[in-house]
């Protein structure tokens, strides 16, 4: 499955309507992100049951705002609506992989429960 470009409109039906969205905010004039693209997009061709989106952080500052984007490109991952990773810099491929390799297999129940009970803790 090739990449998907993000906008804040499509951003919730992405996160809410899949399993495992990996996200790539970027921008044209950041060199970092050009290295990046094609590893990103290579590694989208080997999860077609992921969803590989990107969000232009020119285009799209409200959204990269909302996450706190302060350097680029910075990938993120939601599973099951839930933020599960972020890292700022371009990831090697293999890492990437192998990141995604780790989310699918992420106990999301555990997740859910440690959520929670950081929810609890600051309540108290």
């Amino acid at each position: 499955m090739a990449t998907v470009e993000m906008q804040e409109a499509s951003f919730n039906n992405i996160i809410e309507e899949n399993n495992l969205v990996i996200i790539d905010f970027w921008a044209e004039w950041c060199g970092p992100c050009r290295a990046y693209a094609p590893v990103f997009e290579r590694v989208s061709e080997e999860f077609p049951n992921v969803v590989f989106a990107k969000v232009d952080t020119e285009v799209e500052q409200a959204l990269a705002g909302s996450f706190g984007i302060r350097s680029i490109p910075t990938t993120i991952a939601f599973k099951q609506g839930i933020g599960v990773f972020m890292q700022p810099g371009a990831l090697p491929e293999e890492a990437l992989k192998d990141l995604i390799t780790k989310l699918q297999d992420l106990d999301m129940d555990e997740v859910r429960a440690e959520l929670e009970s950081r929810e609890s803790e600051d309540v108290a």
